[in-house]
């Protein structure tokens, strides 16, 4: 299991202590320090959507200018635009088995989907 994201997101903590206080072991990919890929953003649209990977109520989509704002238009525009400001992915990510189960962090979902 890959749980992708940033140590000092509040949602990322909150996923991190769930995983840990019920046993799984993970590995932490921190997007800032250690990238991510076109193909990765891809991968994560096709399972989500674009329009959920790209955190439009996160403080990073909220400081671009109306105009970066604008050419957001489809999947390709969106990872344009997230892999220059990697804060505006929503996060976490969860991927088990090498594919994307999760974004963001519900206890239901979790509780659900992870086994």
């Amino acid at each position: 299991m890959t749980v992708y994201g940033i140590p000092n997101c509040n949602t990322v903590k909150k996923a991190r202590t769930w995983l840990a206080e019920h046993g799984f072991d993970y590995e932490f990919h921190d997007f800032k320090k250690q990238g991510i890929t076109a193909a990765k953003l891809q991968e994560w649209c096709a399972v989500f959507g674009w329009e959920k990977v790209l955190n439009k109520k996160g403080t990073t989509w909220k400081k671009l200018s109306e105009e970066q704002q604008s050419q957001v238009k489809d999947e390709a525009s969106a990872i344009a635009v997230l892999l220059e400001n990697l804060s505006a992915i929503k996060r976490p990510v969860v991927e088990q088995d090498g594919k994307a189960v999760l974004i963001s962090f519900d206890e239901a979902q979790y509780s659900a989907l992870l086994k």
